[in-house]
């Protein structure tokens, strides 16, 4: 039974325990998280992996007037359980709950919102400069993990810090980087050192008498010499020094009793910090010490066994396209696979295995992930970027610049494109289509089913003249199973799935066989509906749509993006380009606001796009044109 955490709804409350039950309410609070992320699913290992880092951090500092900046966030479930949420806590990811990351509206303690890599660094950097602008004193803390490091904004948000030289800690929670092995007893005991207020005063006297000598100048440079020297044996991070940082570690990240003292002693030191700490992914569960990337993200799984509860054998999107790609490389010696530290959420671990001197995993790093595509294009490789949705938002520039100007025959695998569910909005993809129809030279496809996406994978290798864009989203085909065999597809063409007398729906990928159901419903009210896949977004099949503005006046779009700039723009702009009036319009997409999380199903009920909302919409619009027209008559 817990013994400690009952007695913790806010920060404050923590403060109150002595510092030798801290290790115990750990353990109390990661065993809450695996119980619930076993029920809920959700981000397990980072989280385990935080747990005394979290409390630590909370015991010294002053929350909320002292700000934490999470990078990524996803580890913030140790934060919400001891900032008054843990009776919510049951909720996280759940319509209507909690959210799996930081988000300000959700509690004053969440400072900053996020949900990508990179941008603790910048933001906190942000918040201490409006703090010494307001003459205020607060703490700042930013903290990150090692693989953020691998993304260049958080290198230009160290950069700035310590050019800076605002006060301002950071915290390295490292689980992978190759120093842990530093963590022991020189290690700590030289941080104790580095850390230890009389050392840092004594340091500080020495400097101050020194200045007093003469020549003074050489003996500072010559002292400075002397400690950069010492440092550079057994220290680290000496690199962070050179960025103007005072390095602290490694130290062990699951010690809280070291965290606590060493947070203490470097509270009050000026200037910009950098704490090293090691810690393990899934620390305390060894399923997930054992496969902490398995059990980064999970859904719901057997607590006493490790294994995903989920029993269903449909196919997944991701599962299709890296089988497809791992075929498409043995036949084609110049395809090569580009990924932003996600080869598993992609799919591509079948194609890093078999042809591993073509796989590219560049970390966080999307821009760079772009940029680099274009140069193996230009050196006359065919690549394959896959990167989810949200994400390439983050190589927007590059995707202009670097690619489209230049005509690169680059190929954009976009994963998770429309609502992805559960991980809420910071994740959704529901813009790319948006913000890749105004840039020249793009190709953009989305595939209705699983064969759909092979197909458009096969034409994509074979395409040479200019950028091709695939947008598919998180979950599984429609399909039983998903033939070999590749065949042939037209650049540009449209498919008529069905015909009908009375509405043309116009359905881009994920919604195509929901239209076709919405069609089905249609018929019970004595509507004919031609259902048309419109697969290429662009170029867009004209003879189809001139064909079906031809013989229909009320025309349904429906596709899972952002309804401004999306697929039902697009149609609207190729009418008044081609002067086609009279016609009664619906545009159906994701509305002009945020998406929250929740399960991807009831997200797309929720706003319409779904069999029963595309046929609400279409009866909708033929009614409402048969009263404009004095056809129909209603009391």
């Amino acid at each position: 039974m817990d013994k400690f955490l009952p007695l913790v709804d806010s920060p404050a409350d923590l403060k109150k325990l002595k510092m030798d039950d801290l290790p115990f309410l750990a353990e109390e609070i990661r065993e809450l998280i695996l119980d619930v992320v076993s029920t809920n699913g959700g981000h397990l290992g980072a989280n385990l992996g935080s747990v005394e880092l979290i409390t630590a951090l909370h015991y010294i500092y002053d929350t909320p007037k002292d700000t934490i900046v999470y990078d990524v966030s996803h580890q913030t479930y140790p934060h919400k359980i001891l900032t008054g949420r843990k009776d919510r806590f049951h909720t996280i990811r759940q319509a209507g709950g909690l959210s799996g990351f930081c988000v300000r509206k959700e509690s004053e303690y969440d400072a900053f919102g996020a949900g990508h890599a990179c941008t603790a660094l910048s933001a906190a950097l942000g918040f201490a400069t409006a703090r010494d602008l307001a003459g205020k004193d607060h703490r700042v803390i930013a903290v990150v993990g090692d693989g953020s490091l691998t993304g260049g904004m958080a290198w230009e948000g160290l950069n700035q810090i310590g050019a800076s030289g605002r006060n301002l800690l950071v915290v390295l929670n490292d689980n992978n980087m190759s120093i842990s092995k530093n963590v022991g007893a020189i290690s700590k005991y030289l941080t104790e050192i580095l850390a230890d207020e009389p050392y840092n005063k004594l340091k500080n006297e020495v400097w101050r008498l020194s200045g007093l000598l003469p020549k003074h100048e050489k003996v500072r440079h010559a002292i400075a010499a002397l400690d950069e020297s010492i440092k550079g044996i057994v220290v680290p991070g000496i690199v962070f020094e050179k960025f103007g940082f005072r390095y602290f570690g490694p130290i062990d990240g699951h010690d809280v009793k070291l965290l606590v003292k060493t947070l203490g002693h470097i509270k009050n030191l000026p200037g910009p910090k950098i704490l090293h700490v090691i810690t393990v992914k899934g620390k305390g569960y060894s399923f997930a010490e054992n496969d902490s990337l398995r059990l980064h993200g999970v859904p719901k799984f057997d607590k006493v066994t490790g294994k995903t509860l989920s029993m269903s054998k449909s196919l997944p999107y991701t599962k299709v396209f890296g089988e497809t790609m791992a075929h498409l490389a043995g036949v084609n010696q110049s395809i090569c696979a580009i990924t932003a530290a996600m080869c598993s959420g992609t799919g591509l671990e079948k194609f890093s295995r078999e042809y591993p001197a073509r796989f590219f995993d560049v970390g966080i790093a999307e821009q760079h992930g772009a940029t680099f595509s274009a140069g193996l294009a230009a050196g006359g490789l065919k690549p394959f970027y896959a990167v989810y949705s949200t994400f390439l938002q983050r190589g927007f520039d590059q995707v202009i610049h670097d690619i489209a100007l230049q005509n690169l025959p680059v190929v954009f695998c976009m994963d998770r494109a429309g609502l992805v569910g559960d991980d809420g909005p910071t994740h959704h993809g529901c813009f790319d289509i948006s913000y890749l129809r105004a840039v020249p030279n793009i190709v953009i496809f989305a595939p209705k089913d699983g064969r759909e996406l092979r197909d458009s994978l096969m034409l994509a290798s074979v395409y040479k003249d200019g950028p091709f864009a695939i947008r598919y989203p998180r979950g599984n085909v429609p399909e039983d199973s998903v033939e070999m065999a590749f065949r042939p597809l037209e650049l540009g063409s449209w498919e008529v799935m069905r015909e009908g007398a009375d509405i043309a729906i116009l359905a881009v990928g994920t919604m195509v066989y929901e239209a076709w159901k919405a069609a089905d419903m249609l018929t019970k009210d004595g509507l004919s509906a031609r259902v048309i896949n419109a697969r290429f977004i662009r170029p867009m099949d004209q003879e189809i749509l001139a064909d079906t503005c031809a013989k229909f006046d009320k025309i349904v779009t429906v596709c899972e993006n952002a309804v401004h700039g999306g697929f039902g723009d697009g149609v609207l702009e190729w009418m008044v380009e081609n002067g086609i009036e009279g016609k009664s319009i619906k545009i159906m997409g994701i509305p002009d606001t945020f998406i929250e999380h929740g399960s991807r199903e009831a997200l797309l009920h929720g706003i319409g796009l779904d069999a029963e909302g595309i046929a609400m919409a279409a009866l909708e619009l033929h009614q409402r044109t048969r009263i404009r027209t004095g056809t129909k008559k209603i009391n």
